[in-house]
């Protein structure tokens, strides 16, 4: 075993000297040498049909990176790369600088992990005249895209809260192999996204026992940043009006209408005056009590009246007004700010 391994790194070894020294051939775009266009074996050296190859940001444990079919690194692939019946890799470029890689046969069973392995040639193009293209400018898993259409895009799923999962998995949104870089690192960033079955000892584990994972809802909703993002929290988002805890990746809230309670209405008060002249005229029903003041035979004060009475005339002065409001009503109303729609996706 170690024999054929030893030599299979030979082989690789002996094919990037190879580009390294030839002046007749310029890659379009990098490449690493023993993964493209290559069969790939298992470690007891037989050929490993329907293999996967991850292509992995270089220092991290599992963060994906971008691969192209084209040298002009335009039209991204799966990850990860799917071996064919004969365990050969498809073509793939990705950009200049450091990658890591990871192979599994097709039941996920590690054949071989590699950190900080170069990339042979400019991505940019050999003698093309072009410029090359920073790693950290391509989209990463997990990035969101507002799109302006409603379908399938290469490389993205929607954010739609159905599933993703393997092939196997029955997936709603998609069930394809290529979906397991996003499957681990959602796994990872949230885990209130739920996982048929509850989740195992590991994203991985999950992924290949055929379980899905929902993705992020972003149905009716509009994304906003969280409160805190590695600072101290702004206060402008708070559990109080937000109806959730603002600090949590993929917390949900707000409502696009609100009817208010008699608690919420404000209080009114009305106050004013008014001068001119004043008609009086009615009656009172049996037993009536009018308070009064003034001057004269009799004084002032309260008196009683038996029956009825009946007082028309006119009076002149000030009239002075107060009192409160008190609302009845208890219709919703709309807080929906100025929106237009599309759909978000986010890269596998």
């Amino acid at each position: 075993m170690r024999i054929k391994l030893a030599r299979r790194i030979g082989l690789a070894t002996i094919a990037v000297s190879s580009l390294i020294l030839s002046t007749s051939f310029a890659m379009g775009a990098g490449t690493v040498p023993g993964f493209n266009l290559t069969p790939q074996f298992d470690l007891t050296g037989k050929a490993a049909p329907g293999c996967r190859l991850f292509i992995i940001a270089a220092g991290t444990v599992a963060t994906p990176q971008n691969a192209y079919s084209d040298s002009g690194l335009t039209q991204v692939l799966p990850n990860p790369l799917a071996c064919d019946a004969a365990a050969r890799l498809p073509q793939w470029f990705v950009s200049d600088g450091l990658i890591k890689l990871r192979l599994t046969n097709s039941a996920g069973a590690q054949i071989f992990i590699g950190d900080n392995l170069l990339v042979v040639g400019p991505s940019g193009g050999g003698g093309g005249g072009g410029g090359t293209i920073d790693p950290t400018t391509t989209f990463q898993t997990g990035a969101f895209m507002q799109f302006y259409g409603s379908g399938i895009l290469t490389g993205w799923v929607r954010c739609n809260g159905r599933t993703i999962g393997n092939a196997g998995s029955g997936a709603t949104e998609r069930a394809n192999p290529d979906t397991q870089a996003l499957f681990a690192y959602l796994w990872g960033a949230d885990s209130s996204l739920a996982v048929a079955g509850g989740r195992g000892a590991s994203a991985a584990a999950d992924f290949g026992a055929n379980k899905t994972l929902a993705l992020p809802d972003c149905r009716g909703r509009v994304v906003a940043g969280l409160d805190d993002m590695g600072n101290s929290a702004a206060g402008r988002l708070t559990s109080s009006y937000f109806g959730a805890l603002s600090t949590t990746l993929g917390a949900s809230g707000g409502s696009e209408n609100v009817t208010l309670t008699a608690a919420q209405l404000p209080s009114l008060g009305i106050t004013g005056s008014t001068s001119g002249v004043m008609s009086v005229s009615g009656s009172t029903g049996s037993n009536a009590i009018v308070s009064g003041s003034g001057s004269g035979v009799g004084g002032g004060g309260a008196f009683g009246i038996g029956g009825s009475l009946s007082v028309s005339g006119t009076a002149s002065g000030t009239l002075s007004v107060s009192g409160s409001v008190s609302g009845t009503g208890s219709q919703a109303h709309r807080t929906v700010q100025p929106t237009i729609l599309a759909t978000t996706y986010i890269k596998m």
